[in-house]
């Protein structure tokens, strides 16, 4: 098998269940709870503003040319999410209309790009999210080489086969799969204690006070004066 021009296919994904536990939570709050670490970066961002929940089925392509990631979509699994590393070359676009469309038929996740995307218009009015770098008229090539479920790079981030990805109007985030059972309960007391004191606030029960001994006692324990 040559190495550069290769696709494996068994991959593993989180349970079912695991990965629905996660469709309410915010990208921001999944974020606190991996320390800002595991947040894609960089210009990746949302072209139809749906969020995105799966696991990776990874490719990995030349700059330009979208050969394998076309063949990825026969392979995917209904829900995987294709992460594309296209090595952010934004000049020719990876993903346009027609795959899209195949993917919907295949019941797919989304896409996640390292690169350009087109035909805006199909992806505005697809059911499916498309994150990518930029978008351009301008086509592929279909020559190869690539290789498919393998550690890729987007957005700054380390992207492994079967990751857990959740992504919203801020951004993604990839949590690796063998953490995401342990983040969960995480993830949801960071909600919970985030949308209880943005009620308080909202109802002015949340005081100066505080927000003071958050805020200001953290400015002087680094080291922070007045003047």
């Amino acid at each position: 098998m040559p190495i550069g021009f290769r696709a494996f296919l068994d991959i593993e994904r989180p349970d079912p269940a695991l990965i629905e536990a996660y469709r309410e939570i915010p990208s921001s709050n999944i974020g606190d709870c991996v320390k800002r670490m595991n947040c894609m970066f960089g210009g990746i961002r949302a072209y139809n503003k749906l969020r995105v929940l799966g696991p990776a089925f990874t490719v990995k392509v030349p700059a330009g040319d979208n050969l394998v990631a076309q063949m990825a979509l026969d392979y995917a699994m209904p829900g995987d999410v294709i992460v594309i590393d296209g090595a952010g070359y934004t000049d020719r676009a990876l993903v346009g209309g027609m795959m899209l469309a195949y993917a919907e038929e295949r019941k797919l996740g989304g896409f996640v790009v390292n690169g350009a995307v087109r035909d805006l218009d199909d992806i505005q009015a697809s059911p499916l999210p498309v994150y990518a770098l930029a978008a351009t008229p301008l086509g592929p090539y279909r020559e190869g080489p690539g290789e498919v479920n393998v550690p890729v790079v987007c957005g700054g981030q380390v992207v492994m086969p079967g990751d857990l990805l959740v992504g919203d109007s801020d951004g993604l985030v990839v949590i690796p799969r063998r953490d995401a059972p342990a983040l969960l309960d995480a993830v949801h007391r960071n909600l919970s204690m985030e949308q209880n004191e943005m009620r308080r606030m909202k109802d002015g029960s949340y005081t100066e006070a505080e927000h003071r001994e958050i805020f200001t006692s953290a400015f002087l324990k680094r080291g922070g004066s007045f003047v």
